[in-house]
This record gives structure tokens, sequence and C-alpha cells, in this order.
């Protein structure tokens, strides 16, 4: 048995004192470049926007076969630090859990490859290369992190030719699921304009809000599709509804609402919002109000079709854990949503129950193996 360069949950722990809440490194990136550049990877800082991003590559530039693995250090806010049994950064270790922001989403997951990949090279050099692409720019915007590091890899004749997403992917226990896809997301923002005027003279204003409660009942009422082959059905969520009009006896003259749509393949953002606009116009018609509509797009439906690549992991997971994965399109989104126009991408990672709560903790015993499964991936594949 040859000897463990890296202990994995012991990075995560060094990761976890690091207060790297979204933008801020807090030294994360940092000490992953001192440990990839000490085992022989060729590290780059690339930073863009104010946001911290790293790319770590063993072996050649431009390698037949590149296997990358792609993740991030950022973390969420603590939320009320008060309610926490530990301090949140202070990667407590107890009963056989660890403790600390990120922990599950997804500091433990990047631990994980590191530890896996440097062991790899280091124990059996491979014909090929290795690639770690790591962001700090997952859970804010994420217009700077993963695309920012896709956009140098590009320009650099940089490749990978398969990459893993380690985004924790297991509903309750460590091998249950594979994500080969996710939904698209979007967001609208409706904006409807009226007359002011006072509430005991009402025909002498033009309210708004009857025409945002037939918007909305229209725009919920809607079934959009009833599920594909690979994806559930699409769904769209009201999410605010707001005058900030505190008075009973004012008609306001503005309303807005907010509404986010995930999608299968069977839409794309385009094709909903040209059906929102149609509603809006329609509505704004009727009532005698004017109406705009502005939308953010987080990312379209993507598919990894089932093959080599979800083959390869799915092998490494069943061999390390001894159950036989299920391949996913569930859930919100991830930066895989960026890597799949750049090469073949699936996502593998821990159980996710404790992510972004107050608490948020991972099973040390759990670390260990998601390094397993990594390393067998990757001597499976480059081996």
């Amino acid at each position: 048995m040859p000897q463990t360069v890296i202990d994995p949950a012991r990075l995560t722990a060094d990761l976890l004192r690091c207060a790297s809440v979204t933008p801020e490194e807090g030294g994360a990136l940092r000490l992953l470049e001192g440990v990839l550049s000490g085992a022989g990877f060729t590290c780059t800082r690339v930073d863009r926007g104010g946001v911290a991003n790293l790319f770590a590559r063993w072996g050649k530039k431009g390698a037949a076969r590149s296997f990358g693995f792609n993740g991030h250090t950022d973390v969420v806010p603590v939320g009320d630090a008060a309610a926490w049994s530990v301090p949140p950064f202070g990667a407590v270790e107890r009963d056989g859990w660890l403790y600390g922001r990120g922990a599950t989403d997804m500091k433990s997951g990047v631990a994980a490859f590191v530890a896996a990949a440097v062991d790899f090279v280091t124990e059996t050099p491979p014909d090929g290369a290795v690639i770690l692409a790591i962001t700090g720019d997952e859970e804010g915007e994420a217009v700077d992190g993963t695309r920012a590091l896709l956009d140098w890899m590009e320009a650099q004749g940089e490749r990978m030719t398969a990459c893993l997403v380690g985004e924790p992917t297991c509903p309750e226990h460590l091998g249950e699921m594979i994500k080969i896809g996710r939904r698209g997301s979007l967001t609208a923002e409706f904006t409807l304009t009226g007359v002011q005027g006072h509430s005991a003279y009402p025909q002498r204003a033009r309210n708004p809000l009857p025409a945002m409660a037939r918007l909305m009942d229209r725009l919920a009422a809607q079934r959009l599709d009833e599920g594909t082959a690979a994806f559930d059905p699409s769904t769209l969520a009201i999410v605010t509804i707001d005058t900030g009009n505190p008075a009973t006896n004012v008609i306001p003259a503005q309303c807005r609402a907010t509404v986010n749509i995930r999608f299968n393949d069977a839409h794309d953002s385009q094709s909903l919002s040209a059906w929102m606009q149609a509603e809006l116009d329609r509505v704004a018609e009727e009532f005698g109000v004017t109406g705009e509509m502005r939308v953010k797009v987080s990312g379209e439906s993507f598919l990894t079709p089932p093959g080599p690549l979800s083959d390869l992991v799915a092998r490494a997971v069943e061999a390390e854990t001894g159950i036989v994965p299920v391949l996913s399109t569930s859930g919100g989104t991830s930066d895989a949503r960026f890597v799949r126009a750049h090469c073949p991408v699936v996502e593998f990672g821990l159980v996710g129950q404790t992510m972004h709560q107050v608490d948020e903790r991972v099973e040390v015993a759990q670390i260990h193996r998601l390094k397993a499964i990594y390393a067998r991936i990757l001597r499976d594949y480059l081996g």
C-alpha cells in the first residue's frame, strides 16, 4: 500500500479555517497553491474582477488526455454566528464529524481531489495531464470565477479532455448519485406602473396591483411541460411581490414581482422570455398600465449523455462504496454549466444534507472515501 502523501481531512480542516466568504479569498487558494506547487504542479493565479482563481496542471500542456477537477473554495455567509454550536471557521472535529462553513459545500470535495491528484502524480506519474481549476466565485455572481478560468485556458491553449465537478451530489449516502446535467435557471423581474391615487377614489387612479396579480396567476398557472427523457418537469416559482406601500389610503403607482424558472431541455431562456413578455404585454394592455421585464439567465439546461465519462465515474464509485449510483439531472445550478462547453463533464461528491446550514459538517470518514474514489478515477483514466 503506497504511503499517503496528503491527508484530505487535515487539508479540509486547514481550508475551513480560511474565512473565504464570497468574494474573499481568505487564504484558501494560497494554501492550495502551496500544496500543489510543492508536489510539482504548475500553478497560475487567474484572478479577474476582484475574484481569486487558481489553475494547476501536472504534466505536459496540450496532453492528448488530461483529466480535470473543478471546484470552489468560496462559501456562503455564516448567518447568525451565535446559532452555531462551534466557531464557523474553527474546523472543530466532534464525534467523527468536521464542522465549519464550507465543510460540505465544498471544501471537503476540493481537499479530496487535491489529495487524490497529488498522491496519484507522486506515486504513479501518468501518461497525460491532471488539471485542477479552482475558483473563489461559485457562490456569488459566478461571472469571474470558472468562466474566467475557462477563458484563460482557451487563450493559453490549455485543455481538459474530461472534467469532474466535486460538488456534493448524494442525497443521503455517499455513492448514490452522479449528476450528468442540470436544469437551466432564469430570474425575471417585472415592474407594472399605473397612476397613484386615493383609495377612496379608485376611479381617479390606475392600480397596478390587480394587473400584477393577474400576471402572476397566468404565469404560475401555466404548466411548462411534462418533463423530458432526462429531466423532471420545469418549474416556475413566484418569489416576491412588492409595492413598498405602507399606507392604506393610497393606491400605489408601481408594483414589482420576481419569478424564478428552472427549466429542462424542452426550453431555452429565449423562448421562455418571449412567452413571459407576451403575457406581460397582454396584461398591461388589459389593465391600462405599462410593463417592464428584466431577465437574468444563470445558465441554460445541459446534459452530458450517459457514456464513457459517466461509466468511468460510476465504476469507481461502485468499486469504493458498493453502491451503483443513479445518473441524475436534479438540483440547482453549478459551475458544470460553464465547463460543459469546454469538455464532457459530470459531477460527483459528498452527501449535501447540511450545506449552507448552521453547523454545516462533513463526516471525516467520507472525506477519505471520496479521495479514494477520485484516485481510482484518475488511475482508470490516466493510469
